[in-house]
């Protein structure tokens, strides 16, 4: 008997330091922070929505969003290690590029830039405004899109009278008040100017060009890729909830968190956003092969240098 209840608390001994001994189930580790960097327009509002109906939170992902007015602003702040990424543009990433930041792009962004004719100007297309004053800001996006419209008519970028206008308040304030034949305009601009009685010529998003992306730094690609997988998650629940909900039910929570102007509220035209997706390789080719023309970057750098899929891998 005595045996027997030596062996019975061996083996329950044995069985209690095995289950000590043992590792247990850790808890997963928290996904790393991230902090992306916004401006005010349309490519911004899946975070905004994705952040306001705690789809991030869903994914198990802490996020800031930081507003920025001015990409000069937005950019400085990605390369001072204050963000990991943000919504930006093809420009941008070949600029920082050229300058021996690394950074990549992970998808496009559905925003668009728009050429906006004042009211009394009477062109419907581009080439009714050859040789016409039309607003744009110097080696930046807006002009890129301006030249590729000009492009696709048949037209160069010495057709048109190209007026210098940096901001864009000022460029909507000169249009409306007839002071230009034409401006292009980034939403909600856009939108806005029409509203006032400016009319559409053409746009981007008609024409197929995409110049707008959401990049990270190279870094966060290698340390954070568990959470940029995790924010496109939530992104794409944003998309789905911006295409199947009234406009009206979020305007107010556009205007308030994402800069907008209080006007935008019953003009904005959203696009119909998509889930995260990698850029087509003429909206990386184009934009590179004319940033290398005008001499404004050293490199050509090839898709594959630029982006950098996370979606599926």
């Amino acid at each position: 008997m005595k045996k027997l209840f030596i062996l019975f608390f061996t083996i329950l001994s044995t069985l209690a330091f095995a289950a000590c001994g043992a590792p247990q189930a850790s808890k997963s580790e928290p996904l790393p922070k991230l902090t992306i960097g916004l401006m005010p327009d349309v490519d911004s509002l899946p975070f905004i929505i994705a952040q306001e109906k705690g789809y991030f939170k869903e994914e198990g992902l802490d996020i800031e969003l930081q507003q920025f007015k001015s990409a000069m602003d937005r950019d400085a702040a990605l390369q001072s290690g204050t963000l990991d990424g943000d919504v930006s543009d093809m420009l941008a990433v070949a600029f920082a590029k050229d300058g021996g930041f690394d950074v990549k792009v992970t998808s496009y962004t559905d925003g668009s830039y728009k050429l906006i004719a004042g009211a009394a100007e009477s062109a419907t297309e581009a080439k009714g405004l050859a040789g016409k004053d039309v607003a744009v800001s110097r080696n930046t996006i807006i002009e890129y899109v301006m030249d590729q419209i000009l492009a696709k008519a048949g037209m160069t970028g010495d057709s048109i009278n190209k007026v210098i206008i940096p901001q864009i308040p000022t460029r909507l304030e000169m249009l409306q008040n007839g002071k230009l034949a034409a401006a292009t305009l980034p939403e909600p601009m856009a939108s806005i100017a029409v509203a006032n009685g400016c009319h559409y010529v053409t746009g981007s998003d008609q024409l197929g060009i995409n110049p707008g992306v959401i990049m990270f730094t190279e870094k966060s690609t290698q340390d954070k890729k568990a959470s940029i997988q995790a924010m496109y998650r939530a992104y794409n629940k944003a998309v789905k909830y911006l295409n199947e909900t009234p406009q009206a039910e979020y305007m107010d929570i556009v205007i308030e968190k994402g800069g907008f102007p209080q006007a935008s509220k019953d003009s904005l035209k959203l696009p119909q956003y998509h889930e995260a997706a990698l850029p087509k390789d003429s909206d990386v080719t184009d934009c590179i092969a004319w940033l290398k023309d005008k001499g404004l970057i050293q490199e050509s750098y090839s898709y594959d240098d630029i982006v950098l899929d996370l979606l599926t891998k």
